[in-house]
């Protein structure tokens, strides 16, 4: 009979936390669809600003447009930057849902500690974002189009440019989420700053080896993809010893005052 209670009440708890999630979604998701208006409204705007690195590559910009294939193509464009667009705009509310969904199975000073952190981690996911479109992109698009235009005619179709564009830019919008990982991870005892330096050189020849696949074939241009990637893997080691510092202490006087209770309970 206990057995059964247990399992209904686990149940019941699944079910309760699968409504809770659903819920969590669908306001993800209307406040997506109402994203996705708003930028829809602004589309052309958005769109000008996202193709000013090609504009400059040709000497009368205002003649310059990217090709579609076909009729269907236009309406996948618009919906493509648009929704770009809005995915930005949905990012913190979407993470602020997350918190909201763990945050019952968090204590107390675990869901404050997740809140601070969320303000973080969406500042450094703009950071990457904007330092790939601001550096990255211009520079592969640069050595791209200065590769391809002595041999070749080129003609850019809207969906590979904002897919080549969404392909770079993305990634260093997560990328850019390592020191801030590093610092949740280690506070809650997960990662150590030793193990970070144990593994530095792999981490090094990983970057290394990303940055040649994302970057132009050349030393410049490795080291101006690479170069940013180590110093934040740095700035992670060196995030992660401040962060286990301060845990050492909490837990210095955690056991401080858990020791003076028990030594007052014995009076």
């Amino acid at each position: 009979m206990s057995q059964t209670q247990d399992q209904t009440q686990h149940d019941q708890s699944m079910i309760e936390h699968l409504g809770e999630l659903r819920k969590r979604l669908i306001r993800t998701l209307w406040f997506f669809l109402g994203a996705i208006i708003l930028t829809f409204c602004f589309v052309d705007q958005i769109y000008d600003f996202l193709v000013q690195d090609a504009y400059r590559f040709f000497t009368d910009h205002k003649d310059f447009k990217l090709a579609v294939l076909g009729p269907g193509d236009i309406l996948k464009v618009y919906f493509t930057v648009a929704g770009l667009a809005a995915v930005f705009l949905t990012i913190p509310f979407m993470l602020y849902q997350a918190w909201q969904f763990v945050r019952p199975a968090l204590h107390e000073r675990e869901a404050q500690l997740a809140l601070r952190f969320l303000p973080l981690v969406v500042a450094m996911l703009f950071a990457g974002v904007l330092f790939g479109y601001y550096f990255i992109f211009p520079l592969l698009f640069d050595f791209l189009y200065q590769l391809g235009s002595e041999k070749f005619q080129i003609a850019y179709t809207a969906d590979k440019y904002f897919g080549f564009l969404a392909n770079i830019v993305l990634p260093f919008g997560l990328i850019f989420e390592m020191p801030v990982a590093t610092m949740f991870l280690t506070r809650i005892g997960i990662l150590t700053p030793g193990w970070l330096v144990k593994v530095r050189k792999y981490a090094y020849f990983a970057m290394v080896v990303i940055a040649s696949m994302i970057s132009p074939p050349d030393f410049v241009s490795h080291l101006s993809v690479a170069v940013p990637m180590i110093l934040l893997y740095e700035a992670a080691v060196t995030v992660s010893k401040w962060t286990y510092k301060k845990r050492q202490q909490a837990l210095a006087a955690y056991e401080a005052d858990y020791a003076d209770e028990v030594a007052d309970d014995e009076r």
